[in-house]
Formats: C-alpha cells, structure tokens, sequence
C-alpha cells in the first residue's frame, strides 16, 4: 500500500510539473469524455422527455391508422395503398367492441395560416378535425368556454377551439370566444380555448393548433385520411380492446386469415420503443467517437511516457541501484499512464457536465447526466492509460541501472 501511494504521489507531481504539456497530450480523451457525457446526458433528458409527455396521453389509449410511424426504411408506396378508414368504421368500433370506452376519428393538416379581419398567424398552424369525444382520447383540455359536440359534428357547425398560442397571435389581450377566424376563406366561430401544454419531446408547441368539427373539416381541406384514437375505461382493459379492433378491422377490410393488418395499431410504449431504437443507435454513433478521441489520447499518453522514460533514465538507474525491483518500475511508470488518463477521464466529465448544465439552463431540456455514463468513461479513460503505459512502463524496467546511470 505504501508502494502504491509513493507511486501515485510521483504520477501527480509529474503532471504539475508539466501541466501544459500533459493537458496537450490528454486533449484526445478529454474530446472522447466530453462528447459522450454530453450525448448520454442528453439522451437521458430527452428519454425523461419522452416518457412524462406520453404519460399526458394516458395509460388507457391506443392509436389506429393507415401508415406506420417511426425511423428507418419503408415501402411508403405499399402503405399508400391501403383503404382509408371512414366514420363508418369508427361506428362499428363504438357498437362492436365493448373494451373501448371512446372512439375518436381525427384528421390534420400542417402549415396552415390563421386569419382574422386585422391579424393572421404564420403558416404553421396545425388543423386538427376530430370528433366530439377527441378530450376523452387525446389529453386535451378546455380552458375558456367549451368544446364542440356531436350535434354540431353532425351538421359539420363551423366551429373552432383554439390553442392558445393561436389565440394570443389572434387576438392579444382581448376574450376569443364568440370571435371570428378564416381558415381557407372560411369563417368559424371560436367557442373555446383549450389549456396550455407546452412542447412535445421538446420539440413543436402544443398550443399552436385549431380544433373543428372532422365533418366540417372535409369540405375545405379535401378527403378525409382518418385515424382514430381509442380509450378503455381500465388500463388493463388495453389488450383486450386492441385485440377486439384488430380482429373487428381485419373483418371489415376483408384481410385474408394469413396476412398481416393492412393498418397499424401503436400505443405508448410502441413510440417509447421507437425511441429506445434510435437512442441505441446515437449511443453507438457517440461511442464511436469516443473511442477515436481515445485512441488519439492514448497515442499522446504512449507518446509523453516514452519521453519521460528517456528525459528520466538516469532517476530509473538510481532507482534501480538503490534496490528497486523491476515491478516497482513498471508499477510507477504504468500508475503515471493511468493516473494522467484518469486526469483526462475527470476534466472530459466536468466539461460534459457543464454541456449538460447549459442545455438545462438555456434550452430548458431535462439533462440529466447518468451515473453510469461517468462510470464507464472514468473506466475506458483508464483502460487507455493502462494500455497505452504498459509499453513505456515495460521499457523503463527493462533498463541496466549501470547503462542508465552513465545517460547525461
């Protein structure tokens, strides 16, 4: 133990008597540490992001349309052929299957412009058309006067909930309800404003959106590409309401008994999946990077520990002639290796923390730095010093204390 601590005190002391020099040769693993701490903690807050914005959705809900979500490659042309769902399906939903306590039918359309007699918003409104059971199903709540109901869908009453970012655009300072907006030349009637929620996953505002009527929303956007949301009474009803539609649909779009759904059904957790997929692959990408910094840190570290060898010849022949074994050597040498790493490893955490800390502060993302992202980068940044030391430790043991007290 004594060896040890003598070892370590010798490692310190040779990089605060070079402490330019040592901060240049670690540059590598402080880049390498730096990013991964920087993306891991990221990735952790955005994976926070994920799970407290769907659970707004609910635990009861699932999702019911013709085209898949997610990342990577699809046969978009395959899915473009499949039959849209109408109302009459949803219809069927409703009388059919008992386990689904809500059936929403819904459709949008993005980058629209919202218009009043004196103000208009960017084009970046979101149109949502929905039925009149679309709170039930969609975590939407009514914060001024009062959402539409099913005799106004019924006779596709042009009328209009507003998100609130809409509404402040619109109409600043003043009580939306009972006003008038164009959408497409169109005139409806604000009836309510719904509560604010913020951002999705940290990315477009909830609130810049416009609920109507779906039947009122076909004859201004054109045909109806309906999706439909679905709620139970009981969280573990979920299944059981999934299996009760799919069999239902499969029925009613004529799916031959060995064919996959010519529909897709998602929940909760198939988008938590689908983010788990692409983290996996940022994770990998990051690691990558790292190990290349690595690398080129641990080159640096062979690098200043074969000049310390020979700038320190002539101290390892006295050592070596006062009675120092060869393990002793190698474990000193071998112990600055890892200990200047380690120092790399400690300064890449701490600026990575600080990435972290800036993008809670500035952007008002959840980072959050994982215990276990600092854990293995303090143990890669080691593992390279003892990779990348052994070399230059070896070949100071190896030295003839007589040969290396006669080095000027």
């Amino acid at each position: 133990m004594t060896s040890f601590w003598d070892n370590l005190r010798l490692s310190l002391g040779t990089f605060v008597s070079n402490p330019l020099r040592s901060l240049l040769t670690l540059l590598g693993i402080v880049i390498g540490v730096t990013t991964v701490i920087a993306m891991m903690s990221m990735i952790e807050g955005l994976r926070i992001k994920v799970n407290r914005d769907l659970s707004q959705l609910g635990a009861n809900t699932f999702q019911v349309q013709k085209m898949p979500i997610g990342f990577g490659r699809f046969n978009w042309q395959k899915f473009a052929k499949r039959p849209s769902f109408s109302l009459a399906d949803r219809e069927a939903i409703r009388a059919s299957c008992p386990a689904a306590s809500a059936v929403t039918a819904k459709d949008s359309i993005e980058a629209q412009k919202i218009t009043t007699a004196h103000r208009e918003t960017r084009g970046n409104v979101l149109v949502w058309s929905a039925t009149a059971d679309y709170p039930e199903t969609n975590a939407l709540n009514i914060g001024t006067g009062r959402s539409f109901n099913e005799l106004e869908v019924m006779d596709a009453r042009r009328v209009a909930i507003l998100g609130l970012d809409v509404a402040d655009v619109l109409f600043p300072g003043q009580n939306p309800i009972g006003q008038q907006i164009r959408l497409r030349g169109h005139n409806f009637q604000v009836i309510g404003t719904f509560q604010r929620r913020g951002s999705f996953l940290g990315l477009d505002s909830q609130d810049n959106l416009v609920v109507i009527p779906v039947t009122a929303f076909g004859p201004i956007y054109g045909k109806n590409n309906f999706r439909f949301s679905i709620a139970t009474a009981d969280p573990g009803d979920l299944s059981k309401a999934q299996d009760e539609v799919i069999t239902l649909l499969r029925k009613r779009r004529n799916v031959p008994a060995d064919a996959e759904n010519n529909f897709e059904v998602f929940t909760n957790d198939n988008l938590t999946k689908t983010f788990n997929g692409l983290s996996q692959v940022i994770t990998v990408a990051s690691f990558g990077v790292c190990l290349l910094s690595l690398i080129v840190g641990g080159i640096g570290i062979l690098n200043i520990m074969l000049v310390a060898v020979t700038e320190r010849t002539r101290e390892i022949g006295i050592r070596k002639a006062l009675g120092a074994k060869r393990k002793r050597i190698l474990a000193q040498f071998t112990t600055e290796a890892v200990v200047l790493s380690l120092v790399g490893g400690v300064i890449g955490i701490l600026l990575g923390a600080s990435v972290a800390f800036l993008g809670r502060w500035v952007l008002d993302f959840p980072t959050q730095v994982p215990v276990w992202a600092v854990l293995l980068s303090l143990a890669m940044s080691s593992g390279v010093g003892l990779v990348f030391g052994i070399y230059p430790a070896a070949r100071a043991a190896r030295l003839d204390p007589v040969e290396a007290m006669r080095a000027e």
